[in-house]
């Protein structure tokens, strides 16, 4: 472990990053030129102390994990994320292709849609960035590793996962997920990252398996769905999903389709962020 070059880095980073680019209001009496320590601790979801005493040299050697959270906290590309890998003593988790790092001008849409939920998304369904009222809506869906990392995933090997989809609109969003699925495999075709997927997707669940025999292929671009909200009920939700001209990412916003919706999601800004059940396994889009 490089504890010098650690703290120099993270301090780099941290000050290179605007608090827009990652949803955090700018304000007239802001004198730190980038994020403050505190803000990379609540999007690291660590505690200040340990933040301080990473860029000052001081730390114990941190985790894989932890370092996969600030990583994501503070924006690192795949190079960038290897590099602080390595300066921590780990061996950095291998490139499985897809992009991971959400697009500037993405994250400065999230923070102009405001009270309206929104997300950046990998073309294999992975969150890589949310705003505030996304948060709120279905939690955090930027924290989870490995498999479990692909909203796909999640919902053909985890009960919990369609608890936030009404039983009648199951099956819709199933087919929807492994047309989507279909349709990224075509154009990546050989990509070691897309086979293992469906290789273990295959293997662990037979629901997967009839609908991926059956070849639909669609790229998701527009649906209405009803999110099962635990405190506010209910919302009906018109989902748009902007694709980038690589398709390697996708913005998903999703806007009230009725005025009840709009009420409960007023709501649901009103009452805040406390933690809610639907952060285990949310999953958002069409």
């Amino acid at each position: 472990m490089e504890r010098e070059q650690l703290a120099d880095f993270l301090r780099r980073r941290r000050e290179a990053i605007r608090p827009a680019e990652v949803g955090i209001t700018d304000g007239p009496r802001r004198r730190t030129t980038g994020l403050r320590r505190e803000e990379v601790a609540m999007l690291a979801g660590m505690s200040v102390d340990y933040v301080v005493r990473l860029e000052q040299g001081r730390s114990s050697q941190p985790s894989a994990q932890l370092l996969a959270s600030l990583a994501r906290a503070l924006r690192l590309s795949d190079d960038e994320r290897a590099h602080l890998f390595h300066l921590a003593g780990h061996r950095p988790p291998p490139s499985d292709g897809v992009a991971r790092l959400a697009r500037a001008g993405l994250v400065r849409m999230l923070d102009l849609l405001g009270d309206t939920p929104a997300v950046v998304m990998s073309d294999l369904g992975e969150v890589l960035a949310q705003n505030r009222t996304s948060l709120l809506l279905m939690g955090d869906l930027t924290r989870f590793s490995g498999d479990r990392r692909y909203i796909v995933h999640r919902w053909f090997t985890e009960p919990a996962a369609r608890a936030v989809c009404p039983a009648g609109e199951q099956e819709h969003y199933a087919r929807s997920l492994v047309a989507d699925l279909r349709a990224a495999a075509g154009r990546r075709a050989g990509d070691p990252a897309v086979a293992g997927l469906v290789e273990r997707l295959q293997a662990a669940s037979a629901d997967f398996r009839r609908l991926w025999a059956e070849h639909e292929v669609a790229v998701r671009r527009a649906d209405r769905k009803t999110v099962l909200h635990p405190r506010v009920g209910p919302l009906l939700m018109d989902c748009e999903t902007l694709v980038t001209p690589d398709q390697g990412q996708q913005l998903l916003v999703l806007t009230p389709a009725d005025a009840e919706s709009r009420e409960r999601l007023e709501l649901l800004r009103v009452l805040g962020s406390e933690e809610f059940p639907m952060g285990a396994a949310g999953t958002p889009g069409p």
